[in-house]
């Protein structure tokens, strides 16, 4: 079973996903993506698979949204809020989950079950 991590370990609910798959029997290839951010095309594929617009997939409690003065009813393009979350990776929702075929955000952790099970 392939599953691609992004991890922040100083993040509990990260820690309790990555410690829940480990559980499960599964070692899913963890991406420290603060320090290797994902690319543009990486984000849109990652969407694709959550299902999900891209303002959906933004931390705006981050002091980074608040430095680019962006919040959850700004209307933008797609391709400005993926190029945002590649720019400035602090903003993307974590942990999440990926698979060949879908994606979760591990909140709860449990959440990424669903991957397994599948």
């Amino acid at each position: 079973m392939n599953i691609r991590l992004f991890h922040n370990p100083k993040c509990s609910k990260s820690r309790e996903t990555l410690k829940l798959l480990n559980d499960k029997g599964v070692t899913p290839e963890v991406v420290l993506y603060l320090k290797t951010p994902p690319t543009e095309a990486e984000i849109a594929g990652i969407l694709r698979k959550l299902e999900m617009p891209p303002k959906h997939l933004i931390r705006f409690k981050e002091t980074v949204a608040s430095d680019l003065g962006i919040s959850f009813d700004d209307e933008r393009p797609d391709a400005e809020w993926i190029k945002m979350m590649a720019a400035h990776p602090k903003l993307i929702e974590r942990p999440i989950a990926v698979g060949s075929k879908k994606a979760v955000i591990g909140r709860p952790p449990e959440k990424v079950l669903s991957l397994i099970n599948t």
